[in-house]
C-alpha cells in the first residue's frame, strides 16, 4: 500500500513538472516559447492563447477591449 502512495505522488509531481518552464512574463503576463516556438500567455486576459508573435497577441488585446463598451461612470 506503501509503494502505491509514493508512486501516486511521484506521477502527480511529475505531471506538473512537465508544464513548468522558465522565462519571466512581460507585461502582457506572456512570453517567447523557445522550445516550441510562438508566444503564449499564462496571466492576464489572453491567458492560455498561444499566438505567432508578441505583435498577434497585442492586436486580439486591442480587438478585446474595442468590443468592450465602455463602462460610464459610477454616481
Amino acid at each position: 500500500m506503501r509503494s502505491i502512495i509514493l508512486i501516486a505522488l511521484f506521477l502527480a509531481l511529475l505531471d506538473q513538472s512537465l508544464y513548468a518552464h522558465g522565462g519571466g512574463l512581460d507585461g502582457l503576463g506572456c512570453h517567447y516559447d523557445r522550445r516550441r516556438g510562438g508566444y503564449h500567455c499564462h496571466r492576464g486576459p489572453l491567458a492560455g492563447q498561444s499566438f505567432a508573435s508578441k505583435e498577434e497577441a497585442e492586436k486580439k488585446l486591442k480587438s478585446m477591449r474595442e468590443e468592450k463598451p465602455a463602462q460610464p461612470p459610477s454616481r
